[in-house]
């Protein structure tokens, strides 16, 4: 069984419906887009964005431009799976992980929540910076901060650091390097989105980063076979 007979969704219209579950079979060939399998069963239809081989793909979320009920999904999912760290704050990663930290912070039952930023303000630090990269802007180079007005609300609390997608853990390597320089660590990390297994390279101990790290759903690399299609890997 394949994609073969669904319908193409038009760009625009992708992440912004939630599906029954059991509506989409997984694996099988995937032609246009990945359903992905959130905590509660309710499947969401992924777009599938090829790598530069051509061999292989991933299944792409951009939380920001989630209709509103999958957003509230994918919150309350993370939200549950944070709730048994106990943070007392929330840390959001930017760009995208910004607009999930909140809702899953208000969720969690807190008042606010710390962005982190790559824009600087005149009135902050360098020292409280590190360089950033991201996977979907390889090629910009930025720089994370931390408001310094904001360390009073991570000194001596649980933190639970969010970024919306976790795929090559180069954005999470990063702010928790920030974290480090403040003498600080997330008690969790929390993303919507665990992409591929990438991330999980280069463990470094038995109490590696990875072994705190939740997500509502996990994604495979697809890898492209003869007929066209895009499939999970085999084993």
């Amino acid at each position: 069984m394949t994609e073969r007979h669904q319908p193409a969704l038009e760009p625009h219209a992708f992440w912004q419906e939630l599906h029954a579950p059991g509506s989409f079979p997984v694996n099988i060939g995937h032609r246009n887009f990945f359903p992905a399998t959130l905590p509660g069963g309710q499947q969401l239809r992924l777009p599938i964005r090829p790598l530069a081989d051509g061999k292989h793909a991933l299944a792409s979320l951009i939380v920001n431009q989630a209709g509103f009920a999958v957003l509230d999904a994918l919150a309350q999912g993370l939200a549950e799976r944070l709730a048994p760290f106990a943070p007392d704050v929330v840390v959001g990663l930017p760009t995208l992980g910004l607009t999930l930290a909140a809702e899953t912070a208000r969720r969690l039952g807190h008042s606010r929540y710390v962005p982190l930023g790559t824009s600087r303000k005149f009135w902050y630090d360098d020292s409280l910076s590190v360089p950033l990269t991201s996977i979907t802007t390889p090629d910009q180079i930025k720089r994370l901060y931390v408001d310094p007005r904001m360390l009073p609300l991570l000194q001596g609390r649980r933190i639970a650091l969010v970024d919306d997608v976790i795929s090559s853990g180069a954005s999470i390597r990063a702010a928790l390097a920030l974290l480090a320089g403040l003498g600080l660590a997330p008690v969790v990390i929390g993303a919507a989105m665990l992409q591929s297994r990438r991330w999980r390279e280069g463990a470094d101990g038995p109490d590696h980063w990875t072994t705190r790290t939740v997500g509502c759903f996990e994604t495979p690399m697809l890898e492209k076979r003869p007929d066209g299609l895009w499939y999970m890997p085999q084993g």
